[in-house]
């Protein structure tokens, strides 16, 4: 997003907020605020939280969903899906773009099914010869099956072994081939040789469970439900200021013990915990189903496999997300401790249509009355080109309903350059004006679901820090239900409020 344009749709939204709200000043203020903390790589798993939980994966950079470009030695080019896929597979784009990257379904350590643009994937013609390689197929078997050799010297130097049993050869920039048959010198005038680059890696559930296999993943994820969160955080949390914690969980959590695979069971027992050490803390829990069946968002944290979103394309999609929050809302209703059930995290925008997710807001919200008058329920604004104020309209009539924004001085270009005081000038003005949008007398309350006190400014003080957090605290503060930090644990510093109330960088 250009600044000048994102400045412009600030502005505006700043002016509409007066409108909504008729005094910038009206707000509707519950006896009770959430200050909250994002358990965020628990029960959802997220690799940058703990890089070190894939420690133990061979061939850890070709997980599930792991993009990937294929430049011939010979052409100099790369492979590339002809018009994104339905029909041939050529080498003979100069650039990588979306064409020419390949997202990676893994099968063993060392075979895959190779998605295209198109969401077909790459595989050998059965017709004629049964040796062009073509990318047809919505559907993976045997012949969509590959094998990535990897030269031992140099892994970025690759052999793309067909399922045919020869390798792939680059004999023309038009013609991809399988049937190289002959043994390689690795050199740059043999075609069957390519230079391997790994465009975008995923490490969330489906990466971690199908990289470590049927054998080993329900150890290690039990490992790690066991020891990453314990009672003594939520002692923690009770003695910091904190009165309640949000926990991601995923669709998969409802199908425990035996959740479909590559899942594995054993996160309904870790959120079981939780809930017995938030009610001897005095901490209340906001579920948050942040990943949802077929992916709301195609990020690794809502348990997609390769990136794709799929989530809300279908009926059969929509309920199945429901059932999950039936079996939540039955399972804690009677819990004192639950305080609210968020419906979803992120849906993306527009790959979310507001028509499926108004469909899913209002069947999830009976879900959880069926079950629950006192629960909030939270529906999460879409991420991306998306009006803020989208969802006033569902929430008419509606009891307990909380509208959940996420705001961090991250992820857009105009924060790229921002000095340590722009930054907090940023929030002071900025944010505040986006949170007046959603925060209107007679409309659902607000929640900042998530915000950090880490933005882009290099060599930042401990005190420029202090400075960031308390701007957020204090705006933040303003919204009606409360907000969550992301997150408690973290190996990044500045993500995990634990370090940062320990160090002194945070007061509540």
């Amino acid at each position: 997003m250009a600044s000048c344009s994102f400045m412009k749709w600030l502005i505006s939204l700043y002016l509409s907020s007066c409108l909504l709200s008729l005094s910038c000043a009206a707000r509707v203020t519950p006896n009770f605020k959430y200050r909250a903390v994002n358990l965020g790589g628990w029960l959802v798993t997220e690799g940058w939280i703990k890089p070190s939980l894939f420690d133990g994966i061979p061939n850890k950079d070709l997980l599930d969903g792991t993009r990937v470009q294929f430049m011939s030695v010979t052409t100099m080019k790369y492979l590339s899906a002809e018009s994104g896929g339905g029909t041939i597979i050529v080498t003979n784009r100069t650039n990588p773009s979306g064409w020419e990257t390949f997202s990676l379904w893994r099968i063993t350590e060392s075979s895959f099914n190779l998605r295209v643009f198109n969401r077909q994937f790459m595989g050998i013609d059965k017709q004629g010869e049964g040796v062009e390689v073509v990318a047809i197929s919505n559907t993976t078997g045997t012949w969509e099956t590959f094998e990535i050799v990897r030269k031992a010297d140099d892994r970025n130097r690759v052999r793309i072994k067909a399922p045919n049993g020869f390798f792939l050869q680059a004999k023309t920039e038009d013609s991809v081939t399988a049937d190289f048959g002959g043994n390689s010198s690795w050199a740059n005038d043999d075609p069957s040789v390519f230079v391997m680059r790994i465009a975008r890696t995923m490490r969330g559930d489906f990466q971690i469970t199908n990289g470590y296999g049927p054998e080993k993943a329900p150890q290690v994820m039990k490992d790690h439900w066991n020891s990453f969160i314990v009672e003594e955080d939520f002692k923690f949390i009770s003695e910091n200021g904190l009165n309640s914690v949000r926990i991601p969980v995923g669709w998969w959590i409802s199908s425990d013990p035996t959740p479909p695979k590559p899942f594995v069971g054993g996160s309904l027992e870790a959120l079981d915990n939780a809930f017995l050490w938030a009610q001897k803390y005095g901490v209340k829990v906001i579920i948050d189903l942040h990943a949802a069946p077929g992916s709301q968002n195609g990020n690794e944290h809502s348990g997609s496999r390769d990136g794709f979103q799929d989530w809300g394309h279908t009926d059969e999609n929509i309920q199945q997300t429901v059932a999950v929050i039936e079996f939540l809302a039955s399972r804690y209703a009677q819990n004192p401790s639950l305080a609210a059930v968020e419906l979803i995290n992120e849906p993306q925008s527009p790959g979310v249509s507001l028509k499926s997710l108004t469909k899913y807001y209002k069947a999830g919200y009976d879900a959880v009355r069926r079950h629950s008058s006192s629960a909030y329920v939270v529906m999460s604004n879409r991420q991306g080109p998306a009006d803020p104020t989208e969802l006033f309209p569902i929430t008419n009539g509606l009891n307990g309903v909380v509208i959940d924004v996420h705001y961090y001085n991250l992820f857009y270009d105009i924060f790229n350059n921002m000095t340590v005081q722009q930054n907090i000038d940023f929030i002071y003005t900025n944010r505040s004006a986006q949170l007046n949008v959603v925060t209107t007398s007679n409309g659902p309350l607000t929640f900042v679901g998530e915000w950090v006190a880490e933005w882009q400014v290099s060599g930042a003080s401990e005190e420029d820090y202090q400075r960031f957090g308390k701007a957020q605290l204090e705006v933040f503060g303003r919204a009606t239900f409360g907000w969550a930090y992301w997150t408690l644990k973290n190996v990044n510093n500045h993500w995990s409020l634990e370090w940062m109330i320990k160090n002194g960088y945070i007061t509540l």
